[in-house]
């Protein structure tokens, strides 16, 4: 007896959850340096709607903007629907990989290894978020280089990292549960598609007064919104006001209803 409870015990322990975690997560690291042009794609999707939102439509649009005056303004104006694109884009990712590991069989290998049952998951995240600053920092960076300019103080820019990392999580968790629902990674790759596009039914490219009455109200009231105008405050340097309690609100119910789901899927999974 003592020798099955010195063998079985430590598996669940804290310290080997996070030894774990951190191992999957080196993997999901290497995967990224593995698949190079997945990597460069998941990055370049948010920079070519910056190019496209900017040099295509940015002069007709900026000029629209109440006191706007051209491209400069409009980059100004579109670009936290473009850290949010960024966030989504690789939260998507995740619906696949998940998914591919599980057609693969390779999370039924990890079942039958001596690992913490939550650290697959945990690593998937962890390596999400990783990815999802490297993707947030170029996309900034090619920003500033195509003209972008922000008044947001210290303050306001740590409290857009703070929110882009809570996106992250609530998203990525919202993916990890959807890959883990779908029956094959080629599903799993389509089902979160609607995340890509409520970023354009919300204030991140037009003001939402600008639109129908039945679409703007959707667009007022769906969770993006208070997102990106939250973002838009802080990097511009105004106050968020009751939008960042409601944006914090929002990532608090994705992410906690997910997670739920998506560790009853893979009890689900192991058990199976």
């Amino acid at each position: 007896m003592s020798a099955v409870t010195a063998t079985t015990a430590p598996v669940n322990s804290g310290p080997n959850a996070v030894l774990d975690s951190w191992t999957m997560l080196r993997r999901n690291l290497l995967q990224m340096v593995r698949y190079k042009s997945l990597t460069l794609m998941l990055i370049a999707q948010p920079l070519i709607f910056l190019l496209l939102f900017v040099y295509v439509f940015g002069g007709t649009m900026g000029a629209g903007l109440p006191g706007g005056d051209g491209r400069s303004d409009y980059m100004a104006f579109i670009m936290p629907a473009i850290v949010v694109m960024t966030v989504v884009s690789v939260s998507l990712s995740t619906a696949y990989t998940i998914a591919l590991d599980m057609e693969k069989g390779i999370v039924d290998r990890f079942r039958t290894m001596a690992i913490a049952k939550s650290a697959v998951l945990t690593g998937r995240v962890l390596g999400a978020i990783v990815f999802t600053v490297l993707a947030f920092v170029v996309v900034i960076a090619v920003a500033v280089v195509l003209g972008y300019r922000s008044d947001g103080t210290v303050l306001g820019w740590l409290g857009v990292i703070g929110l882009v990392l809570l996106m992250t999580l609530a998203l990525t968790w919202a993916t990890v549960a959807l890959g883990l629902s779908a029956p094959n990674a080629e599903t799993a790759s389509n089902t979160p598609m609607p995340l890509m596009f409520l970023p354009f039914l919300s204030s991140g490219f037009v003001p939402t007064d600008s639109m129908p009455a039945g679409l703007r109200w959707f667009a007022e009231y769906q969770p993006f919104t208070p997102m990106i105008d939250t973002l838009r405050a802080w990097m511009s340097g105004a106050g968020a006001g009751s939008d960042a309690w409601l944006a914090i609100g929002w990532c608090g119910l994705i992410g906690i209803g997910c997670f739920l789901w998506a560790r009853s899927l893979y009890t689900k999974v192991r058990a199976h």
